[in-house]
């Protein structure tokens, strides 16, 4: 079992005047999911009841229906006898994430001479990537990567495909919580993003979609690997 970083409840006290009673339990679970997509609640880790109640200053009822939306989202799980923890993605919803991003990304990059969408999202995204990389924030940039992929899904210009995405990048995030040195992983991916990005830009749809499937069966891989390395560990 894996205890959560010293602070980590008392940080959300930062977050209490965010609280309402209209939407107390909606704005819970918001908080605590930022908590868990940051990092500071790792996947594996047991999200102690008493403390988020005595930092947000919520009733274990509130918290309680916050935890179902989270359940839902696929963000935490509850265990019986032992509590709420942040779910640990499986190898199996590794393959099934990235068999998504394939279909959905690599058409959008297909289809971009036609529906003609903006790329400066893309392209700010991939800035504050760059500035991240730049601070050493590796943990920064892999959330700028997750957004990247967010902007080339946009290029799709379907608000439908947005919102089914959204627990797909969530997931993502927890999946890139697993691999334990950050800057390993995604100091080549930012270089090739903006290879994709840069071959979109020359207007060669076809050649970046092409670059983005190769590039996301080896992320897959690499992933993969990972999670062997952790099972062999345990």
């Amino acid at each position: 079992m894996t205890s959560a970083p010293a602070g980590s409840y008392t940080a959300l006290a930062a977050h209490r005047d965010r609280l309402d009673r209209a939407s107390r339990s909606a704005q819970v679970a918001d908080i605590v999911r930022e908590g868990i997509l940051d990092g500071a609640f790792r996947p594996g880790t047991r999200l102690s009841e008493p403390d988020i109640c005595a930092a947000l200053k919520v009733s274990r009822n509130t918290l309680r229906e916050a935890f179902r939306t989270l359940i839902e989202e696929r963000l935490v799980v509850h265990e019986l006898n032992r509590g709420v923890f942040v779910r640990i993605p499986s190898a199996e919803d590794v393959a099934e994430v990235y068999k998504c991003r394939r279909i959905v990304e690599c058409a959008a990059l297909r289809d971009h001479p036609r529906t003609g969408a903006d790329l400066g999202p893309v392209a700010a995204v991939l800035a504050r990537a760059d500035r991240c990389a730049a601070q050493g924030d590796w943990t920064g940039a892999g959330t700028a990567d997750v957004e990247f992929h967010r902007a080339v899904t946009a290029l799709n210009d379907s608000r439908l495909l947005d919102a089914l995405m959204s627990n797909v990048w969530n997931e993502l995030r927890l999946i890139f919580h697993v691999v334990s040195d950050p800057t390993t992983f995604h100091e080549p991916y930012l270089r090739r993003n903006h290879e994709v990005f840069d071959t979109l830009a020359r207007g060669d749809a076809a050649a970046a979609a092409d670059m983005l499937a190769d590039y996301l069966g080896d992320a897959q891989a690499q992933i993969l690997a990972a999670y062997a390395d952790i099972d062999r560990a345990y």
